[in-house]
């Protein structure tokens, strides 16, 4: 094969385009995947809308891949042709900066995001540096494991560097397309936890996930029914509203911990006094290495965690696009190339 499908956006804010391109050759350290199924993550909006400095475009979208190694460029160790492999947030690093140095690679100062610095997985193909490769298990479909890969290692490497341990509290605000996967992730950790969502009709699916108990935020005074619980050691926040994490941090025990997981450009606002009293913090956690991506993908076949997904043919990538930011999906969706 010599012309691939790419779904791209041209511009910022531009539409859609299913055009046919080359097949791109891997460069060196670079190996390249025919696709299976990629993601749809409402980061992607930061490529769709050019909310992240320094995109060239045209550009495909997509940094929850999942696919086989296709062909293996020069100096690549140890990966091989026929490999299952996925790419998620973290899609290279520069290996000198501070962070590198430190073997922070998370952070580094020039971190790669599929998607953003390359062509992501909304494609029939896509090169990526061996450095971000995350290995699959047999026992993952592609269509499962792709979200794994951000919403999946996000809520779950949070979670184990959290300071919770079992029989915590652990509450998760928020059941999307992050706390669905939060709240199994907690549960399965062995911790007591709370789901925290809008509405009555999510209760019966939170407990379905394995939380303990329900709170529904529009009934309830979130802050106040976690405190009668003795406080929650973690809050993990999955939602992108700051005002709905401003209202949780009462709900913190001693010692108690707002993570942050869920993006959002407005402030938390917290008084000084409630954060002395109770030494109580807010801190955030990006995703992970691909080795990180590989703990998560191994705790979830293990503790048999998986997504609630709606899969869309890349034809319809737009479409599946469309469903992800409307916020009607249950919960992530995930493109399929037929590969």
């Amino acid at each position: 094969m010599t012309q691939m499908r790419v779904v791209q956006v041209a511009s910022a804010n531009g539409p859609f385009e299913l055009v046919q391109r080359d097949v791109p050759a891997p460069g060196p350290r670079q190996v390249r995947i025919r696709v299976q199924a990629c993601g749809v993550c409402h980061s992607d909006m930061f490529t769709k809308a050019g909310a992240f400095p320094g995109i060239a475009y045209p550009r495909a979208p997509g940094h929850e891949v999942v696919g086989v190694i296709d062909a293996v460029g020069a100096d690549v160790p140890d990966w091989k042709q026929g490999m299952r492999v996925g790419v998620g947030w973290h899609g290279g690093h520069c290996g000198h900066c501070a962070s590198c140095r430190r073997g922070d690679y998370v952070t580094c100062t020039t971190g790669q995001v599929p998607g953003i610095a390359y062509d992501g997985g909304y494609a029939d193909y896509m090169i990526a540096p061996f450095e971000a490769l995350a290995a699959i298990p047999e026992a993952l479909s592609a269509e499962d494991a792709a979200p794994l890969l951000c919403a999946g290692i996000t809520t779950y490497n949070a979670l184990r560097h959290s300071g919770a341990r079992a029989g915590d509290l652990v509450a998760v605000l928020g059941i999307g397309g992050l706390g669905h996967l939060g709240v199994q992730y907690a549960a399965k950790m062995g911790c007591h936890t709370v789901a925290i969502a809008r509405g009555a009709d999510k209760g019966p699916l939170a407990r379905e996930l394995g939380a303990h108990q329900y709170i529904d935020s529009t009934r309830q005074n979130v802050s106040e029914e976690l405190t009668k619980l003795g406080g929650a050691r973690v809050i993990l926040a999955t939602v992108t509203d700051a005002k709905t994490m401003s209202e949780a941090i009462g709900g913190l025990g001693i010692d108690g911990r707002l993570l942050v997981v869920g993006a959002s450009a407005d402030p938390i606002e917290v008084s000084p006094f409630t954060l002395i009293t109770g030494r109580r913090s807010i801190a955030g956690w990006p995703s992970g290495t691909a080795s990180d991506s590989e703990d998560t993908l191994r705790f979830s076949v293990r503790a048999g965690i998986r997504p609630m997904i709606e899969t869309f043919p890349l034809e319809r990538a737009a479409e599946g696009y469309e469903r992800m930011m409307s916020g009607k999906a249950r919960f992530r969706v995930v493109i399929t190339t037929g590969n």
